[in-house]
């Protein structure tokens, strides 16, 4: 999906979320079964789950078409940094090639991590079409440097201290978007993986000022400064789109 739900509407699905008293089982995949039998969490509806998903996908295109017009227009002011502290306008990133550029929540984040690897293992594909990976974190350049270290994540790392780029592209962020149902279920699966926050990074004064609640997405771009052929908003934490679409956008 290419787009995030808003977080009223987001609320509204929660507020029909409820606690089964008739054993049911989850058909999304047998590790959520497993989390959810374990945990006695909430259980989602098939039924809702899918209507969840058509309102997400049918969304997308609407968000594309508006890009040049209102996300472009607020990307020019937009400055990151790189792990040599160069302030560098975003939009230089891809203005002379085409970049995938994922937006983490935060440098601690596991979701972050899981995210790295997850376009880091398709980075053959992308390096074979010219095309360049770029991880943006919402932090200091120190923490940049940090997550460049402990992950070893072998594309371009920037830094936005400011979150002025998150603003730009109009990332959603709340407590609503990062305590899910969905969320839950991820972070086990992923710690069972192996994966772990980072909880030095996480608790850093900048990150925890805002309070750990922004979302990110992935963005495919140039060249061109205002070429931006694919967008993804997150809509809660740990909603990587399918790497297949972005392999399309960005290697087809």
């Amino acid at each position: 999906m290419a787009s995030s739900l808003s977080t009223t509407h987001f609320s509204n699905s929660l507020h029909h979320l409820s606690i089964t008293t008739k054993p049911t089982t989850l058909s999304l995949s047998q590790n959520l079964r497993i989390c959810s039998k374990n945990l006695n969490i909430l259980k989602l509806s098939p039924t809702r789950f899918n209507v969840t998903t058509t309102f997400a996908a049918s969304s997308a295109g609407l968000e594309s078409s508006k890009l040049s017009e209102d996300i472009n227009s607020s990307l020019d002011l937009v400055k990151v940094f790189d792990l040599k502290g160069n302030e560098i306008p975003i939009s230089d990133l891809w203005k002379d090639r085409k970049a995938v550029v994922a937006f983490a929540r935060h440098f601690g984040c596991v979701f972050c991590r899981k995210r790295a690897d997850y376009l880091a293992s398709k980075k053959d594909i992308m390096d074979s079409s010219g095309v360049t990976l770029v991880i943006i974190g919402p932090g200091s350049i120190d923490q940049a440097k940090a997550f460049a270290e402990k992950t070893k994540f072998k594309g371009e790392i920037y830094a936005d201290p400011a979150h002025t780029s998150y603003e730009a592209l109009k990332f959603v962020s709340g407590a609503l978007t990062t305590f899910t149902p969905n969320a839950g279920l991820k972070i086990i699966q992923l710690y069972m993986e192996g994966y772990r926050q980072d909880w030095k990074l996480s608790f850093e004064k900048d990150t925890v000022e805002r309070g750990g609640w922004q979302q990110g997405g992935i963005i495919v771009a140039g060249p061109g400064k205002s070429n931006i052929s694919y967008i993804h908003k997150d809509k809660e934490a740990g909603d990587d789109p399918d790497i297949q679409d972005i392999l399309k956008a960005c290697c087809s």
